[in-house]
Parts: C-alpha cells; structure tokens; sequence
C-alpha cells in the first residue's frame, strides 16, 4: 500500500503555474499507478491526472490537457503536477492517490488517498 502526502497549494492569479508534490510512503510505490483528483466546492470529486506504473502512460481530463503535466520519480516515490495557465475554474482541494499498476479516472478505483491541498486561482 501506498500512503500519499500532498504539498504545494495556495493562492495564485489567473495565468500563474503552480507545481503540486506527492510522496507516498510504501515499498510497493513503483507498482502503482498515481492520480491527481480534485473537489470544487459544492461539486463531486473529479479526475485530473494520472501516471501509471510505466511513466509514459499518462492521461488527462480534457479542461487541463496541455495546461498540467503529471510525472513521477520513483526514487522518490514522488508524484508531481505541474500547472500552468491556471483559471478560476481549477480552484479546489486537489487529492492525490494511488492504485495498484492501471489508471483508473473514478475515485472509488483508488485505494489511498491523501488529505489534499488546497489551490485558489483568483481572476
């Protein structure tokens, strides 16, 4: 199992980047796939991002696909979203998770969940 640790929120302007860090304690890191969720107020928990156990299998909700980048270093069993071009519209609580080896982009495919880290894009 893997227990992640999210780092990195705050409060930016619209256009700003921002960079998102996970480590997840657990020898079996490397095996997991890792993904990026996130909850607006009022709204359900949605998918952002996920890295499966082969790095370069990686995908995206469409709202962010080319503004967020999510990569991982298994030396560090760290997992990372890069945000640019960051609107009003991606303000929420963003969870990081994990599952063993596929991606999965609905919350109840995922086993461990972090306490999550709030992000607040003002216009």
């Amino acid at each position: 199992q893997v227990r992640p640790v999210e780092s990195g929120g705050g409060l930016v302007q619209a256009g700003d980047s921002m960079r998102l860090s996970c480590v997840a304690s657990g020898h079996l890191f490397s095996t997991y796939a890792m993904g990026w969720f996130r909850q607006a107020p009022g709204k359900e928990r949605e998918f952002v991002a996920a890295i499966g156990e082969i790095p370069r299998d990686t995908d995206y909700e469409d709202s962010v696909k080319g503004r967020f980048t999510i990569s991982r270093d298994n030396a560090k069993n760290a997992v990372y979203l890069q945000m640019s071009s960051l609107t009003p519209e991606d303000t929420a609580v963003y969870y990081c998770t994990g599952r063993p080896r596929e991606i999965g982009y609905q919350p109840w495919e995922y086993n461990y969940w972090g306490q999550g880290t709030e992000i607040t894009v003002s216009s």
